[in-house]
């Protein structure tokens, strides 16, 4: 007489819980989570489930996502088919968002893996089960949703009060008794930031000075120029807390005067192109000993006043020595002239053979620059121009600018192939 054999089904038992709740309540701990299911499949022995020894146990992890440890391990021996039941003591154990958890019935329904809950009597394979199971997750993401809010508005009503509630804790403080206060010696580098920012206006200018004095952030990593940006817009600095683009009176004191701060903000609110134009008077002219007339004569920077208003211009040697009219080319307004140069310095670094010059003259003086470097470096200059403070821009086109040509056909830019390395060398070391 042959008997009919039951293949053995192999169960795994699955717990978890969360980190507001407490790993150690009564009833609901991993532990208690764990005997109710093995006790569960222990009753089921006749339709052959049999318990897998491996443990798959998330402790102190939300069900709102499945970055689980153990909830990845069970889904790899699942893919293996080293599991036939998943069985877990109430549904949000495994999951309390619906989306999720569809997705992990769908790796269940892909391996022939059953779900059973405890507490809960139903089955995946039906489709009574899967609408008790989709009624039960929809309350419990609901839960979840209302419990998010209430966090939220509590935050929110600490913030309206001041309150320090925590994230990364700004240059400048520390954290004691869950209240910011002032760290003296980083104090100082906020000051500094804000203080050089309000004199230079140039985020570029400033991030090198502090790296060259060895100003490095809370962290112990340079400053860089995005790091000053975000740090000049923090309302931190002036005491105040900012929940959601609101800013309120904080509990904590400010590093800065409010004044320093609508200094540096009415820089800041200039685009970095006009904050250079607005203080190019103060600054050597940006062609000077470079630009040269039709005639071969030099032309040397001017200007003139009129109501308050500054004119800058370039005007012949020629013309200044024999008068109007002697060259067909006698003045020029500087800031289009300038321009032009610094366009056309644009457009020749974008050019691959300009890179491959460049590389190839900058070899012999330092080994190490690759073509790589060469690109990275010229590639660069185009958006860093516009961050540069005036006097580094004037010392970089004397670097680069070899002469430069004007005639009633245009402008010719003569390169020093010489400048363009050492500009390499200088953004590579500036870059390490």
């Amino acid at each position: 007489m042959n008997k009919e054999i039951k293949r053995k089904l192999r169960c795994a038992v699955y717990t978890r819980k969360s980190s507001e709740e407490g790993l150690e309540q009564e009833f609901n701990s991993l532990h208690a989570q764990r005997e109710a299911c093995e006790a569960y499949i222990a009753s089921q022995r006749s339709e052959g489930w049999a318990l897998i020894r491996e443990h798959y146990d998330d402790g102190g992890v939300s069900g709102g996502t499945l970055e689980r440890p153990g909830l990845k391990l069970l889904l790899a021996d699942i893919e293996e088919g080293l599991i036939d039941v998943v069985v877990v003591y109430k549904i949000d154990r495994l999951s309390r968002s619906l989306m999720d958890f569809s997705k992990l019935v769908e790796v269940f329904d892909r391996n022939n893996v059953t779900f059973v809950s405890v507490t809960q009597s139903f089955n995946t394979t039906t489709s009574m089960g899967r609408l008790t199971l989709n009624i039960l997750l929809s309350f419990a993401q609901f839960e979840r949703e209302v419990t998010g809010e209430r966090i939220r508005d509590k935050i929110a009503a600490s913030r309206k009060k001041g309150m320090w509630m925590g994230g990364t804790v700004p240059l400048g403080y520390d954290v004691k008794d869950r209240r910011l206060v002032i760290n003296k010696s980083e104090a100082k580098t906020v000051r500094l930031v804000f203080e050089r920012f309000a004199e230079i206006g140039s985020a570029t200018v400033l991030a090198r000075e502090l790296r060259a004095n060895g100003t490095t952030t809370k962290q112990d990593k340079p400053i860089t120029k995005n790091y000053i940006y975000r740090l000049l817009n923090n309302r931190v600095y002036i005491g105040e807390a900012v929940h959601k683009g609101q800013s309120y009176p904080g509990q904590h004191k400010g590093i800065i005067t409010r004044k320093l701060w609508e200094k540096v903000h009415a820089i800041l609110r200039t685009s970095p192109r006009k904050r250079a134009s607005n203080t190019r008077a103060q600054t050597p002219a940006l062609l000077r000993g470079l630009l040269f007339g039709p005639d071969g004569a030099a032309f040397s920077p001017s200007h003139t006043r009129k109501k308050d208003r500054l004119y800058r211009y370039y005007v012949s040697q020629t013309v200044l020595k024999h008068g109007a009219g002697t060259c067909p080319v006698g003045r020029v307004p500087a800031g289009e002239i300038e321009t032009a140069v610094v366009d056309q310095l644009r457009a020749v670094f974008r050019q691959p053979e300009i890179i491959m010059g460049t590389w190839k003259v900058a070899k012999p003086h330092d080994a190490s620059i690759t073509e790589a470097d060469a690109r990275e470096a010229l590639m660069h200059f185009d958006p860093l121009w516009d961050e540069l403070f005036p006097v580094e821009q004037a010392r970089i086109v004397q670097l680069l600018v070899e002469r430069v040509d004007i005639g009633l056909g245009g402008l010719d830019v003569r390169l020093r192939i010489d400048g363009l390395s050492r500009l390499v060398c200088e953004m590579r070391e500036a870059a390490a």
